[in-house]
């Protein structure tokens, strides 16, 4: 019997041309290159569970899930080659997990009416639907972690950070500098002092900003940071003895490949996390359905790490939001516009997560017209070296939603009056 789920390589799926009747999801992996450590779980959590939905469930409403992977190497210019090379096979939703390839992106997706998933990274201000109406990064974007870092550095210090210094290390690209501005407002409204330090691409090499560090002693470290730079990073501040419980990463610096290379060096490390690691019902399905039956897109070795879980997650939201899209407009065979509007219709309960074996896994939320941003929730996670895990230390955090929303209105105008977009949802 013909598979009906394929992850394919592009030149492949190009000539095997679209199967009928599918609903096809690409995805622009990077399976190589200098960020494959986290490219590579990602994409198999999200693969296999477009799979587990085909084979547990019989498809998406009674139709099939195909998925096309096209190789990116986390590169801009391939990234947007991918894109063009797979939008007519009936692509529904793009998810790039690239903030490069996310920016270059959003022109192309908004006039060819094809919706952009950029889950907590890409552009923050895309969180505003009435000026960008075919992209969303719900549950949460870059400035809520931002704000989710310093709220709970406040917590850890009686409600007042005033007089502290807190050091943001990094990633010297579009994704690092996304945080700046929010940080530098939460600067002035809790009266500690900001330092910035970058780390060039690919961030292998980082003795110069730790050595400022141990010069400057900052109370806190914030990264944002991806790929080996976190790892690079974690051991860089085990070398100068910077306390581990103050160094925190955003949900891209805190996987278990970030800090395993560091040893009991990396004990204590935080980061932030937009949805739990557990011990969910699913991927035992996912056991059953998938892998066992020779269907898994990596491995297997991945499944219920931080990144599988959060591409598993990523899918998840790609197939109820598909769902919606159904009902909205009574067909199963949708088509991109219909599958946007099942996006900005998208209500996740703790109720639904429950029945599709994800308990907690993400915060509740729902999308509308004007707010493509979901709740804008993030937990605090700790690595317990000792028991090569990650613990939560936190329930869901709240962002400063007042800073954020203002400094989304400011920069989502400008993009407005620059491309000359008029505001919906009136």
């Amino acid at each position: 019997m013909k598979k009906m789920f394929t992850t394919l390589a592009l030149g492949a799926a190009l000539a095997a041309g679209p199967a009928a009747a599918d609903l096809v999801f690409p995805d622009l992996s990077y399976r190589t290159g200098p960020y494959a450590a986290g490219g590579v779980p990602f994409s198999d959590g999200y693969q296999d569970y477009f799979a587990l939905v085909n084979a547990r469930d019989g498809g998406i409403g009674g139709e099939k899930a195909r998925v096309i992977e096209c190789e990116t190497a986390y590169n801009t210019e391939k990234g947007v080659e991918c894109y063009e090379a797979t939008k007519g096979e009936g692509a529904l939703v793009y998810q790039p997990l690239s903030t490069g390839i996310t920016y270059q992106l959003i022109p192309k997706v908004t006039a060819d009416g094809i919706p952009l998933h950029t889950m907590g990274y890409g552009r923050t201000s895309a969180a505003n639907g009435k000026v960008f109406s075919n992209v969303f990064n719900y549950p949460a974007n870059y400035w809520d972690a931002a704000s989710a870092a310093i709220n709970h550095l406040l917590e850890e210090n009686g409600g007042s950070l005033d007089g502290k210094k807190i050091t943001l290390l990094y990633h010297n690209s579009a994704y690092g500098k996304e945080p700046i501005r929010t940080l530098e407002e939460l600067s002035k409204k809790h009266g500690f002092e900001l330092g910035q330090i970058a780390v060039d691409h690919p961030g292998q090499e980082q003795k110069s900003q730790w050595l400022q560090i141990r010069r400057e002693r900052p109370d806190y470290v914030i990264m944002w940071g991806w790929g080996v730079m976190n790892q690079v990073a974690i051991q860089e501040a085990a070398n100068i003895r910077f306390p581990m419980e103050n160094f925190i990463g955003n949900w891209w610096a805190g996987a278990e490949h970030d800090v395993t290379p560091a040893g009991e060096a990396a004990h204590g490390y935080k980061s932030l996390n937009m949805n739990r690691i557990a011990d969910l019902p699913v991927f035992e399905d996912i056991k059953k359905h998938v892998h066992e039956a020779g269907n898994a897109a990596g491995d297997g070795s991945n499944v219920g790490s931080v990144l599988y879980t959060r591409g598993m997650y990523a899918a998840m939201l790609a197939v109820e939001a598909a769902k919606t899209a159904q009902e909205i407009h009574g067909t199963a065979d949708i088509n991109a516009a219909q599958m946007r509007d099942g996006m900005e219709a998208l209500e996740m309960t703790n109720e639904k997560m429950a029945a599709l074996g994800m308990e907690g896994i993400g915060p509740e939320f729902s999308v509308s017209c004007a707010d493509h941003g979901g709740s804008g929730q993030a937990i605090v996670q700790q690595w317990d070296a000792n028991e090569k895990m990650w613990k939560p230390l936190t329930d869901y955090i709240d962002s400063d939603r007042e800073v954020i929303a203002t400094l989304v209105a400011e920069d989502s105008a400008a993009f407005a009056a620059e491309n000359n977009i008029s505001e919906r949802c009136n």
